[in-house]
Protein backbone atom coordinates (compact mmCIF):
# COMPACT_ATOMS: atom_id res chain seq x y z
CA UNK A 1 0.00 0.00 0.00
CA UNK A 2 2.90 2.36 0.63
CA UNK A 3 4.09 1.91 -2.93
CA UNK A 4 0.79 1.71 -4.77
CA UNK A 5 -1.08 4.93 -5.48
CA UNK A 6 -4.44 3.17 -6.03
CA UNK A 7 -6.08 0.91 -3.44
CA UNK A 8 -9.49 -0.07 -2.16
CA UNK A 9 -10.52 -0.57 1.47
CA UNK A 10 -13.22 -3.23 1.35
CA UNK A 11 -15.99 -4.63 3.58
CA UNK A 12 -15.72 -2.42 6.68
CA UNK A 13 -18.02 0.12 8.29
CA UNK A 14 -17.45 3.34 6.36
CA UNK A 15 -18.50 6.61 7.97
CA UNK A 16 -18.82 8.73 4.85
CA UNK A 17 -19.88 12.35 4.78
CA UNK A 18 -23.41 11.53 3.63
CA UNK A 19 -24.16 8.23 5.32
CA UNK A 20 -22.71 5.20 7.10
CA UNK A 21 -22.18 1.96 5.16
CA UNK A 22 -22.10 -1.13 7.37
CA UNK A 23 -20.52 -3.13 4.54
CA UNK A 24 -18.76 -0.37 2.68
CA UNK A 25 -15.74 0.36 0.53
CA UNK A 26 -13.57 3.35 -0.31
CA UNK A 27 -11.21 3.76 -3.24
CA UNK A 28 -8.16 6.00 -3.09
CA UNK A 29 -6.16 7.20 -6.08
CA UNK A 30 -3.12 9.46 -5.91
CA UNK A 31 -3.90 10.67 -2.41
CA UNK A 32 -7.57 11.48 -3.04
CA UNK A 33 -10.82 9.65 -2.36
CA UNK A 34 -12.33 8.68 -5.72
CA UNK A 35 -15.14 6.26 -4.79
CA UNK A 36 -17.13 5.49 -1.67
CA UNK A 37 -20.26 3.41 -1.07
CA UNK A 38 -21.68 -0.04 -0.24
CA UNK A 39 -19.60 -3.05 -1.32
CA UNK A 40 -22.22 -4.23 -3.79
CA UNK A 41 -21.60 -1.07 -5.81
CA UNK A 42 -17.87 -1.68 -6.11
CA UNK A 43 -16.74 -2.57 -9.63
CA UNK A 44 -13.54 -4.57 -9.44
CA UNK A 45 -10.53 -3.44 -11.44
CA UNK A 46 -7.66 -5.86 -11.95
CA UNK A 47 -5.17 -3.10 -11.12
CA UNK A 48 -6.76 -2.29 -7.76
CA UNK A 49 -5.00 -3.32 -4.56
CA UNK A 50 -7.89 -4.70 -2.50
CA UNK A 51 -7.47 -4.51 1.30
CA UNK A 52 -10.26 -6.45 2.99
CA UNK A 53 -11.46 -6.04 6.57
CA UNK A 54 -14.73 -6.85 8.31
CA UNK A 55 -17.62 -4.63 9.44
CA UNK A 56 -16.23 -4.66 13.00
CA UNK A 57 -13.57 -2.25 11.71
CA UNK A 58 -14.53 1.42 11.33
CA UNK A 59 -13.22 3.78 8.68
CA UNK A 60 -13.43 7.40 9.85
CA UNK A 61 -11.89 10.72 8.78
CA UNK A 62 -8.59 11.64 10.41
CA UNK A 63 -8.75 13.99 13.38
CA UNK A 64 -7.84 17.67 13.09
CA UNK A 65 -6.22 18.88 16.32
CA UNK A 66 -6.55 22.67 16.35
CA UNK A 67 -4.88 23.13 19.74
CA UNK A 68 -1.65 21.24 20.27
CA UNK A 69 1.68 22.57 21.51
CA UNK A 70 3.89 19.52 21.24
CA UNK A 71 4.58 15.80 21.39
CA UNK A 72 7.54 13.40 21.52
CA UNK A 73 9.90 16.00 23.01
CA UNK A 74 9.05 18.59 20.35
CA UNK A 75 7.16 21.86 20.76
CA UNK A 76 6.03 24.55 18.34
CA UNK A 77 7.92 27.09 20.47
CA UNK A 78 11.19 25.29 19.69
CA UNK A 79 10.98 27.28 16.44
CA UNK A 80 12.62 24.56 14.34
CA UNK A 81 11.55 22.46 11.38
CA UNK A 82 12.84 19.39 13.24
CA UNK A 83 10.33 19.97 16.04
CA UNK A 84 7.41 20.38 13.66
CA UNK A 85 8.51 17.33 11.67
CA UNK A 86 8.62 15.29 14.87
CA UNK A 87 5.08 16.35 15.75
CA UNK A 88 3.83 15.66 12.22
CA UNK A 89 5.34 12.16 12.22
CA UNK A 90 4.13 11.34 15.74
CA UNK A 91 0.49 12.46 15.68
CA UNK A 92 -0.80 9.82 13.21
CA UNK A 93 -0.14 7.26 15.98
CA UNK A 94 -3.14 8.75 17.77
CA UNK A 95 -5.31 9.25 14.67
CA UNK A 96 -4.52 12.90 13.94
CA UNK A 97 -3.93 13.71 10.27
CA UNK A 98 -3.91 17.54 10.43
CA UNK A 99 -3.16 20.09 13.13
CA UNK A 100 -2.52 23.71 14.03
CA UNK A 101 0.95 24.28 15.47
CA UNK A 102 0.11 26.14 18.68
CA UNK A 103 2.30 28.80 20.27
CA UNK A 104 2.10 30.12 23.83
CA UNK A 105 2.71 33.34 25.75
CA UNK A 106 6.39 34.20 25.58
CA UNK A 107 8.51 37.24 24.72
CA UNK A 108 7.55 38.89 21.41
CA UNK A 109 10.89 37.75 20.00
CA UNK A 110 10.31 34.10 20.96
CA UNK A 111 6.77 34.16 19.56
CA UNK A 112 7.99 35.66 16.29
CA UNK A 113 10.71 33.04 15.93
CA UNK A 114 8.14 30.27 16.39
CA UNK A 115 5.75 31.86 13.91
CA UNK A 116 8.48 32.36 11.32
CA UNK A 117 9.63 28.75 11.63
CA UNK A 118 6.08 27.41 11.42
CA UNK A 119 5.21 29.56 8.41
CA UNK A 120 8.29 28.35 6.54
CA UNK A 121 7.60 24.76 7.51
CA UNK A 122 4.00 24.91 6.28
CA UNK A 123 5.08 26.24 2.91
CA UNK A 124 7.64 23.48 2.41
CA UNK A 125 6.31 20.50 4.36
CA UNK A 126 6.28 16.92 3.14
CA UNK A 127 3.16 16.01 1.21
CA UNK A 128 2.46 12.52 2.60
CA UNK A 129 3.21 9.98 5.32
CA UNK A 130 2.77 12.46 8.14
CA UNK A 131 0.14 14.80 9.55
CA UNK A 132 -0.26 18.09 7.74
CA UNK A 133 0.29 21.39 9.54
CA UNK A 134 -2.65 23.36 8.16
CA UNK A 135 -1.93 26.55 10.08
CA UNK A 136 -0.95 28.14 13.36
CA UNK A 137 -2.90 28.74 16.55
CA UNK A 138 -1.58 31.83 18.35
CA UNK A 139 -2.46 31.24 22.01
CA UNK A 140 -1.52 34.42 23.84
CA UNK A 141 0.07 36.73 24.68
CA UNK A 142 -3.11 38.83 24.28
CA UNK A 143 -4.81 37.30 27.32
CA UNK A 144 -5.98 38.21 30.81
CA UNK A 145 -3.42 38.14 33.64
CA UNK A 146 -6.29 37.01 35.90
CA UNK A 147 -6.72 33.84 33.84
CA UNK A 148 -3.13 33.10 32.85
CA UNK A 149 -3.13 29.44 33.90
CA UNK A 150 0.22 28.03 32.75
CA UNK A 151 0.87 30.98 30.42
CA UNK A 152 3.82 32.98 31.87
CA UNK A 153 2.27 36.20 33.28
CA UNK A 154 5.43 38.25 32.73
CA UNK A 155 4.91 38.09 28.96
CA UNK A 156 1.18 38.85 28.83
CA UNK A 157 0.43 42.05 26.88
CA UNK A 158 -2.68 43.90 25.75
CA UNK A 159 -4.10 43.01 22.34
CA UNK A 160 -2.20 44.90 19.65
CA UNK A 161 -3.31 44.92 16.01
CA UNK A 162 0.00 46.26 14.70
CA UNK A 163 2.01 43.59 16.49
CA UNK A 164 -0.40 40.91 15.35
CA UNK A 165 -0.08 42.09 11.74
CA UNK A 166 3.71 41.92 12.04
CA UNK A 167 3.42 38.38 13.36
CA UNK A 168 0.99 37.31 10.65
CA UNK A 169 3.49 38.56 8.07
CA UNK A 170 6.29 36.63 9.80
CA UNK A 171 4.08 33.52 9.65
CA UNK A 172 3.54 33.92 5.88
CA UNK A 173 -0.17 34.41 6.56
CA UNK A 174 -0.60 31.02 8.23
CA UNK A 175 -2.07 32.13 11.58
CA UNK A 176 -5.57 30.67 11.40
CA UNK A 177 -6.79 31.00 15.00
CA UNK A 178 -5.97 33.44 17.80
CA UNK A 179 -6.83 32.96 21.47
CA UNK A 180 -7.35 36.31 23.20
CA UNK A 181 -9.17 37.99 26.09
CA UNK A 182 -11.59 40.39 24.38
CA UNK A 183 -12.21 42.37 27.58
CA UNK A 184 -8.61 43.57 27.64
CA UNK A 185 -7.78 47.01 26.16
CA UNK A 186 -8.05 46.88 22.33
CA UNK A 187 -9.46 43.36 22.55
CA UNK A 188 -12.55 44.10 20.50
CA UNK A 189 -10.46 45.98 17.93
CA UNK A 190 -8.22 42.95 17.40
CA UNK A 191 -11.26 40.65 17.35
CA UNK A 192 -12.82 42.71 14.56
CA UNK A 193 -9.54 42.71 12.62
CA UNK A 194 -9.32 38.92 12.86
CA UNK A 195 -12.87 38.58 11.58
CA UNK A 196 -12.12 40.92 8.66
CA UNK A 197 -9.07 38.88 7.68
CA UNK A 198 -10.78 35.45 8.00
CA UNK A 199 -8.88 34.38 11.10
CA UNK A 200 -10.79 32.67 13.92
CA UNK A 201 -11.05 34.87 17.02
CA UNK A 202 -11.26 32.61 20.08
CA UNK A 203 -12.14 33.73 23.59
CA UNK A 204 -9.74 32.11 26.02
CA UNK A 205 -7.67 32.81 29.13
CA UNK A 206 -10.36 35.42 29.64
CA UNK A 207 -12.14 36.97 32.62
CA UNK A 208 -14.89 38.40 30.40
CA UNK A 209 -18.42 38.79 31.67
CA UNK A 210 -21.33 37.44 29.66
CA UNK A 211 -21.97 40.94 28.33
CA UNK A 212 -18.33 41.32 27.26
CA UNK A 213 -18.48 37.96 25.48
CA UNK A 214 -21.63 39.16 23.70
CA UNK A 215 -19.75 42.25 22.55
CA UNK A 216 -16.91 40.07 21.31
CA UNK A 217 -19.34 37.89 19.35
CA UNK A 218 -20.75 41.03 17.77
CA UNK A 219 -17.19 42.04 16.84
CA UNK A 220 -16.54 38.65 15.24
CA UNK A 221 -15.52 36.08 17.87
CA UNK A 222 -16.93 32.61 17.18
CA UNK A 223 -14.81 30.22 19.22
CA UNK A 224 -13.98 29.28 22.83
CA UNK A 225 -10.54 27.98 23.87
CA UNK A 226 -10.47 24.88 26.15
CA UNK A 227 -13.85 25.12 27.87
CA UNK A 228 -13.78 25.45 31.68
CA UNK A 229 -10.04 26.14 31.81
CA UNK A 230 -8.69 29.69 31.92
CA UNK A 231 -12.03 31.46 31.96
CA UNK A 232 -14.63 33.15 34.15
CA UNK A 233 -16.93 30.37 35.30
CA UNK A 234 -20.67 30.07 35.69
CA UNK A 235 -22.50 32.02 38.39
CA UNK A 236 -26.24 32.44 38.73
CA UNK A 237 -25.92 36.23 38.56
CA UNK A 238 -23.05 36.30 36.07
CA UNK A 239 -22.96 33.58 33.37
CA UNK A 240 -19.40 34.51 32.39
CA UNK A 241 -17.48 32.93 29.52
CA UNK A 242 -18.71 29.46 30.45
CA UNK A 243 -22.34 30.50 30.38
CA UNK A 244 -21.83 32.15 27.00
CA UNK A 245 -20.25 28.95 25.66
CA UNK A 246 -23.33 27.02 26.78
CA UNK A 247 -25.87 29.50 25.44
CA UNK A 248 -24.48 31.26 22.38
CA UNK A 249 -24.89 29.17 19.25
CA UNK A 250 -22.35 31.30 17.37
CA UNK A 251 -19.52 29.72 19.35
CA UNK A 252 -17.59 26.57 18.54
CA UNK A 253 -16.15 25.24 21.79
CA UNK A 254 -12.92 23.32 22.44
CA UNK A 255 -12.77 20.66 25.15
CA UNK A 256 -9.87 18.69 26.64
CA UNK A 257 -11.38 15.30 27.47
CA UNK A 258 -8.66 13.75 29.61
CA UNK A 259 -10.75 13.46 32.77
CA UNK A 260 -8.36 15.85 34.53
CA UNK A 261 -8.92 19.30 33.02
CA UNK A 262 -12.62 18.74 33.66
CA UNK A 263 -14.13 15.74 35.37
CA UNK A 264 -16.34 13.34 33.39
CA UNK A 265 -19.61 14.73 34.75
CA UNK A 266 -18.68 18.23 33.55
CA UNK A 267 -17.80 16.84 30.13
CA UNK A 268 -21.28 15.33 29.94
CA UNK A 269 -22.89 18.55 31.14
CA UNK A 270 -21.08 20.51 28.43
CA UNK A 271 -21.90 17.92 25.79
CA UNK A 272 -25.59 17.84 26.69
CA UNK A 273 -25.78 21.62 26.52
CA UNK A 274 -23.48 22.40 23.57
CA UNK A 275 -23.93 19.12 21.60
CA UNK A 276 -21.65 17.70 18.95
CA UNK A 277 -22.82 20.43 16.56
CA UNK A 278 -20.58 23.01 18.29
CA UNK A 279 -17.95 21.02 20.16
CA UNK A 280 -14.35 20.37 19.07
CA UNK A 281 -12.10 17.85 20.82
CA UNK A 282 -8.52 19.04 21.32
CA UNK A 283 -5.49 17.65 23.13
CA UNK A 284 -3.65 20.86 24.16
CA UNK A 285 -0.72 18.50 24.59
CA UNK A 286 2.87 19.25 25.55
CA UNK A 287 6.22 17.92 24.40
CA UNK A 288 5.90 15.31 27.16
CA UNK A 289 3.21 13.40 25.26
CA UNK A 290 4.51 9.99 24.17
CA UNK A 291 7.38 10.31 26.70
CA UNK A 292 7.97 8.78 30.12
CA UNK A 293 7.18 10.47 33.44
CA UNK A 294 9.61 13.22 34.33
CA UNK A 295 10.27 16.95 34.22
CA UNK A 296 9.92 18.81 30.92
CA UNK A 297 9.98 22.41 29.72
CA UNK A 298 6.97 24.56 28.89
CA UNK A 299 7.82 28.12 27.92
CA UNK A 300 10.84 28.17 30.21
CA UNK A 301 8.88 26.67 33.11
CA UNK A 302 9.51 23.17 34.49
CA UNK A 303 6.51 20.88 34.11
CA UNK A 304 6.21 17.67 36.11
CA UNK A 305 4.55 14.81 34.24
CA UNK A 306 3.13 11.99 36.33
CA UNK A 307 1.18 9.35 34.40
CA UNK A 308 -1.74 11.36 32.98
CA UNK A 309 -1.21 14.77 34.62
CA UNK A 310 1.16 17.66 33.78
CA UNK A 311 1.59 20.45 36.35
CA UNK A 312 3.74 23.44 37.20
CA UNK A 313 5.61 23.54 40.52
CA UNK A 314 2.60 25.15 42.24
CA UNK A 315 0.22 22.45 41.00
CA UNK A 316 -1.29 24.49 38.15
CA UNK A 317 -2.37 22.29 35.25
CA UNK A 318 0.01 22.89 32.35
CA UNK A 319 -1.52 21.52 29.20
CA UNK A 320 -2.00 17.80 28.80
CA UNK A 321 -0.39 14.61 27.60
CA UNK A 322 -3.70 13.49 26.10
CA UNK A 323 -3.69 11.49 22.87
CA UNK A 324 -6.55 12.11 20.45
CA UNK A 325 -7.60 8.44 20.33
CA UNK A 326 -7.88 8.49 24.14
CA UNK A 327 -9.97 11.66 23.94
CA UNK A 328 -12.32 9.78 21.62
CA UNK A 329 -12.58 6.79 23.96
CA UNK A 330 -13.14 9.07 26.96
CA UNK A 331 -15.81 11.10 25.17
CA UNK A 332 -17.77 7.97 24.28
CA UNK A 333 -17.40 6.64 27.83
CA UNK A 334 -18.44 9.90 29.52
CA UNK A 335 -21.34 10.88 27.25
CA UNK A 336 -22.44 7.70 25.42
CA UNK A 337 -22.21 9.65 22.15
CA UNK A 338 -21.95 7.71 18.89
CA UNK A 339 -19.26 7.61 16.20
CA UNK A 340 -21.09 10.12 14.02
CA UNK A 341 -20.90 12.60 16.91
CA UNK A 342 -17.20 11.85 17.41
CA UNK A 343 -16.54 12.56 13.73
CA UNK A 344 -18.27 15.93 14.03
CA UNK A 345 -16.17 16.86 17.06
CA UNK A 346 -12.80 15.65 15.74
CA UNK A 347 -13.05 16.30 12.01
CA UNK A 348 -16.12 18.06 10.60
CA UNK A 349 -16.31 20.97 13.04
CA UNK A 350 -12.60 21.87 13.03
CA UNK A 351 -12.48 21.59 9.23
CA UNK A 352 -15.47 23.89 8.84
CA UNK A 353 -14.14 26.34 11.42
CA UNK A 354 -10.79 26.55 9.60
CA UNK A 355 -12.35 26.76 6.13
CA UNK A 356 -10.76 23.52 4.89
CA UNK A 357 -13.90 21.40 4.67
CA UNK A 358 -13.60 21.40 0.89
CA UNK A 359 -10.59 19.06 1.24
CA UNK A 360 -10.59 17.68 4.80
CA UNK A 361 -12.89 16.74 7.67
CA UNK A 362 -14.99 14.00 6.08
CA UNK A 363 -14.83 10.99 3.80
CA UNK A 364 -16.15 12.19 0.44
CA UNK A 365 -15.14 11.90 -3.20
CA UNK A 366 -12.52 14.49 -4.14
CA UNK A 367 -11.20 15.06 -0.63
CA UNK A 368 -7.74 14.24 0.72
CA UNK A 369 -7.42 10.58 1.70
CA UNK A 370 -6.86 11.39 5.38
CA UNK A 371 -8.43 8.60 7.40
CA UNK A 372 -8.17 6.22 10.33
CA UNK A 373 -9.16 2.57 10.67
CA UNK A 374 -10.32 1.58 14.16
CA UNK A 375 -10.87 -1.93 15.50
CA UNK A 376 -13.84 -2.93 17.65
CA UNK A 377 -12.01 -1.69 20.77
CA UNK A 378 -11.49 1.73 19.14
CA UNK A 379 -7.76 1.14 18.91
CA UNK A 380 -6.01 2.47 15.81
CA UNK A 381 -5.14 -0.13 13.21
CA UNK A 382 -3.92 2.32 10.61
CA UNK A 383 -3.69 6.05 9.91
CA UNK A 384 -3.33 7.28 6.35
CA UNK A 385 -2.37 10.83 5.39
CA UNK A 386 -3.08 11.87 1.81
CA UNK A 387 -3.17 8.27 0.66
CA UNK A 388 0.05 7.08 2.33
CA UNK A 389 0.34 5.03 5.50
CA UNK A 390 1.64 7.24 8.31
CA UNK A 391 1.06 4.69 11.09
CA UNK A 392 0.22 0.99 11.16
CA UNK A 393 -0.34 -1.11 14.27
CA UNK A 394 2.27 -3.81 14.72
CA UNK A 395 1.11 -7.39 14.56
CA UNK A 396 0.34 -8.88 17.96
CA UNK A 397 -0.01 -5.53 19.72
Amino acid sequence: MNTQSTFVLYNLTVYSEKQTYKNGYMKVENGKITEIGPVDQYTADSTDLLIEYSPSFALIPGAIDIHIHGAANADAMDATSDALNTMARTLPKEGTTSFLATTMTQSPEAVERALTAAGQFIDGQAKTAQAEVIGIHLEGPFISPKRAGAQPPDHIIDPDVSLYQKWQQAANGHIKLVTLAPEQPNGLTLTAHLKETNVVASIGHSDATYEEVSQAIQAGANHITHLYNGMRGLHHREPGVLGAAYLREELFTELIVDGIHCRPEMVKLAYDQITSDRMILITDSLRAKWLKNGTYDLGGQPVQVNDTRATLADGTLAGSILKMNDAIKNMISYTKCDMEDIIKMTAVNPAKQLNVFDRKGSLAVGKDADFVILNKDLDIEMTVCKGTIAYQKEEGK
